[in-house]
């Protein structure tokens, strides 16, 4: 089936922007291929989870259905480091909850001389995480293990900065939109009404942070005050809140409280 017949299918079911960058992507699909994807359009699949694509601070991410799709909000978390930390050099990071390893490896991109890990307890995940690190050319900068934000699993060693984008969402938040549902539950969904990886990591990132390291926190609407709470029990010193393109609070900063 030639681009012209698959862009007229596709866009009659997911609109012309979604087919347009099916068709981009593929080029020439055969009639399964395009009947495959219609009806994935059909259930509401994200076009990025077709596409197994997912643009994320000027760099293609492969993504699928074991990994929660990078968001433009968690931009705002690799801005917040840059900002202090881009001019440093030799700067060491830690990434909890690495995910696809977007945060992680679009650090890399912009730091000269950086190095990090990432963990993630999702297996799927990592893999999906290696497969990125080595398209962006970062092996020698990256290593990536399985851990947990409650047991990261990392020994003797201090980081200059923490990063995560944990799970925030209560159970039955009715405010979740519809893509979110082909994105991993644990990647998206915590206990104790979305607080839960803020707990544990208050407590797990404090003895992994250097004492003049910080830790950036993603975080989601209306939220600020108790992660605020939540890391000054547990001993760290609250240095900023920076905020999203919608002018929401969408990053925490936190220094050890010595």
């Amino acid at each position: 089936m030639d681009t012209n017949q698959a862009f007229t299918i596709l866009a009659s079911i997911g609109g012309a922007h979604a087919a347009r960058i099916i068709v981009e992507k593929y080029g020439t699909m055969s009639r399964f291929d395009v009947w495959r994807t219609a009806r994935q359009l059909r259930r509401g699949v994200p076009v990025a989870k077709i596409i197994h694509e997912k643009w994320f601070y000027g760099l293609p991410f492969y993504t699928n259905r074991h990994t929660l799709d990078p968001r433009p909000d968690t931009e705002t978390l690799v801005e917040s480091v840059l900002r202090d930390y881009k001019d440093k050099r030799n700067t060491r990071i830690l990434d909890m909850g690495t995910g696809t390893g977007c945060i992680l490896i679009s650090l890399a991109r912009n730091m000269f001389g950086m190095s990090g890990i990432g963990i993630d307890i999702s297996r799927a995940a990592l893999r999906v995480a290696r497969k990125n690190v080595k398209n962006m050319g970062v092996c020698s900068m990256i290593e990536l293990q399985r851990g947990t934000f409650e047991h990261p699993h990392i020994a003797g060693e201090q980081f200059d900065i923490i990063v995560s984008n944990p799970p925030y969402i209560a159970r039955g938040d009715n405010r979740v939109n519809a893509a979110a549902h082909f994105d991993p539950a644990v990647a998206l969904y915590a206990k104790q009404d979305g607080y839960a990886a803020y707990e544990q990591l208050a407590r797990s990132a404090r003895p992994l942070t250097k004492h003049d390291g910080r830790i950036y926190l993603e975080i989601g609407a209306g939220m600020s005050r108790m992660v605020k709470s939540i890391f000054a029990h547990a001993g760290w010193q609250f240095v900023r809140a920076d905020k999203d393109l919608s002018g929401k609070i969408r990053v925490l900063v936190f220094t050890p409280n010595m």
